[in-house]
């Protein structure tokens, strides 16, 4: 068996109670359900992160489209009124 430690979690009683209903509903136990949230938490911000990365990557490395890093009009010119 794992390592497991207890951790103590306040919540509002009504949310405590739908909680246990959930759970019960679904044949879990309420710790095997707040492992599995608080995994996908993690995950959705590591891959979060990662797409992050990528994208700031890609401006970096972004081909040059003739403008060689200058910006030669203005908003105004852009959005002509």
């Amino acid at each position: 068996m794992k390592d497991q430690t207890n951790v103590t979690l306040s919540l509002a009683e009504s949310l405590l109670r739908r909680f246990r209903v959930f759970a019960a509903s679904r044949n879990q136990s309420m710790s095997s359900l707040m492992t599995l949230a608080i995994r996908d938490l993690i995950k959705e911000d590591a891959q979060s992160q990662k797409a992050k990365r990528r994208f700031l990557e890609r401006i970096r490395n972004a081909p040059d489209r003739g403008t060689k890093g200058k910006i030669r009009w203005t908003r105004d010119e852009l959005h002509e009124r």
